[in-house]
């Protein structure tokens, strides 16, 4: 099994080395690169080939969401993944616009972190759904779904579709569930970002919590 290439930026070493320790620990995670800033993310990926970027929000001379932008422009292959407090919600937000595939908290277990690596490497979105309503300005209330079908031209498979991506479901978990092929499940997720006007998956998350799709 190949292993999955990550950089970890962050501003403090402590942090960095730490995680490069316990990361390294783990058989299918390789830490190919580490740096202090976004613009030291963008040189490590042009250097290397790194399937993740495990990257702090708040840092000098260039923060996440802008390291998020210059590494999406010119690899969008590249998964980026947001270490974070709750504190660093309008941060969070622009990050995710930017393309960024989620976010971790910087308190998290290793083990979590670990996981939350794994899951954005295979493309699924990882958001922590004890924050996310507040990253999305949300207040709880429950969605009108025919109102959402017809404005935005969606049948209820399609709704369905939506919710499991926002759950962090990968296509063939989400044929699982529907009894349809992974091959069915791709052609209807593209088919919802055409409806939608959507750049990617983690723009279909954002779309489902700002609609209370997702409780």
């Amino acid at each position: 099994m190949d292993k999955i290439r990550i950089a970890i930026i962050d501003d403090e070493k402590l942090i960095r080395e730490g995680l490069k320790i316990i990361l390294s620990t783990y058989s299918d995670i390789d830490v190919v690169a580490m740096g202090e800033s976004g613009y030291d993310a963008l040189d490590l990926c042009t250097l290397n080939e790194i399937d993740l970027v495990l990257m702090d929000i708040r840092m000098p001379m260039c923060d996440g969401v802008l390291g998020t932008q210059l590494i999406k422009d010119k690899f969008p292959n590249t998964k980026v993944l947001i270490l974070t407090t709750f504190k660093d919600i309008e941060y969070i937000q622009e990050a995710l616009k930017k393309g960024a595939s989620g976010y971790l908290l910087k308190d998290s277990s290793y083990d979590l972190i670990y996981e939350g690596i794994k899951a954005a490497a295979m493309g699924n979105i990882v958001i922590h759904p004890d924050v996310a309503t507040n990253i999305l300005n949300l207040t709880p209330m429950e969605a009108d779904l025919n109102e959402i079908c017809e404005r935005y031209d969606l049948n209820h498979k399609e709704l369905d579709i939506i919710k499991y991506i926002a759950d962090g479901l990968s296509n063939k978990e989400i044929g699982e569930k529907l009894f349809l092929s992974e091959g069915t499940i791709k052609n209807n997720v593209s088919t919802i970002l055409s409806k939608l006007e959507l750049r990617d998956r983690t723009q279909i998350v954002v779309f489902s919590f700002k609609n209370n799709l997702t409780k």
